[in-house]
Parts: C-alpha cells; sequence; structure tokens
C-alpha cells in the first residue's frame, strides 16, 4: 500500500495548480472538424424513428453541402417534446424524438401550414372541431423529420453563418422558406436512398 498523492507540486518555490479547470471539449463548447452525431434518450413514451445512419445518408444527398458545413457541429438526436419537433442552437441542430404510438395531434393553425407536405407524404388524417390527428407511418415519420424539421433546422443555422452578427437574425419565417425550398430540391433525390 502506498499514500495517494493529493497535494500540487511546487516548481521554482511556487504552488502548482491542479489542472481541472479545462472543460472537456465536445460540440457544446468546441468547433468540430466533421459533424457529430449524437443520441440521447428519447424519454418515456417517445422513440427515436431516426437513426444515425440516416442522417449520414440525407447529409450525402444534401445539394450546396458546402453553404452549410461552417460551424456546423452536430446533430443531436434529442429527446421528445410535446411543443417541438426539433430546434437550433450554436452550430448544433436537435430532432426530437417521435411518440411511440406514431400518431400526432396538431393544431389547426400548425396542420394548416403542414398541410402540403402532409397531403405529398400521404400521411391519413382526421380533422375534428379544434385539432388534427395525424396517422404516420415509420417511413412518413423519417420523411418529415428529415425533408421538413431538418430541412428547417438547418434554415437557422444557414440563417446564423450568413448573418454578420453570427445569431439567428431572419427569424422562423426565414427558416420555413429554406425548408420548403430545399424540400422541394431533394424531394425525388430523397425517396431513391429511402422508402417511401
Amino acid at each position: 500500500m502506498f499514500a495517494r498523492r493529493t497535494t500540487t507540486r511546487i516548481k521554482k518555490g511556487a504552488v502548482q495548480k491542479k489542472n481541472r479547470h479545462a472543460k472537456t471539449p465536445n460540440y457544446w463548447n468546441t468547433r468540430q472538424d466533421e459533424i457529430q452525431i449524437d443520441i440521447e434518450n428519447p424519454g418515456k413514451g417517445y422513440k427515436h424513428f431516426l437513426k444515425k445512419r440516416d442522417i449520414k445518408q440525407f447529409l450525402e444527398i444534401f445539394p450546396n453541402r458546402e453553404e452549410i458545413d461552417i460551424e456546423f457541429d452536430a446533430v443531436l438526436l434529442s429527446r421528445g417534446s410535446y411543443y417541438r419537433d426539433g430546434w437550433y442552437e450554436n452550430g448544433v441542430i436537435g430532432i426530437c424524438a417521435w411518440e411511440k404510438e406514431m400518431t400526432k395531434e396538431y393544431s389547426l393553425g400548425y396542420f394548416k401550414a403542414h398541410k402540403e407536405i402532409f397531403d405529398r407524404l400521404e400521411v391519413r388524417y382526421t380533422l375534428k372541431e379544434d385539432f388534427v390527428i395525424c396517422d404516420f407511418t415509420e417511413n412518413q415519420i423519417k420523411a418529415y423529420l428529415l425533408l421538413h424539421i431538418f430541412l428547417h433546422e438547418l434554415g437557422h443555422h444557414h440563417d446564423r453563418i450568413n448573418t454578420k452578427s453570427r445569431k439567428i437574425a431572419r427569424g422562423e419565417n426565414y427558416a420555413e422558406s429554406y425548408a420548403l425550398k430545399y424540400e422541394e430540391i431533394i424531394w425525388n433525390k430523397y425517396f431513391e436512398y429511402f422508402e417511401r
């Protein structure tokens, strides 16, 4: 047995500091050379329908890739949320886990704003008085998350890296327009690599 040394060393009469102050480098505090893809626990009642390979495949078919690679550090398959499908924060895109039962309830406003993509994906839905119930298949969930939610969050990233202040300046309308533009461009190519 030996005594474990816990005191700091002394060099040239000065006590040396312990190196415990440096943060461990990760995609939250350090720019990454290549995009990291990470997965969080989806949370109770939620499931990740997207896999790392789906994100990699989608990024490979994305046109004008050099346009978004600047300061794009990570994609996080994050915890499920009742209030949002995805988020963006300083180079990190989060795509939230989906309800396990694959049915979503949307407000009429949200449904009307996204009806075009729901129709293109052939999502079955039931209109109620104040809301809409959408019944998705697994492939429709993947397509919606990649072709709309992911592209929307990429729109926020594109906004930030093309603004002098490096802040999201143009907001939700810009991100939504970006998503719709690239959804149209990539639609056919997407279904060459992913099931309908």
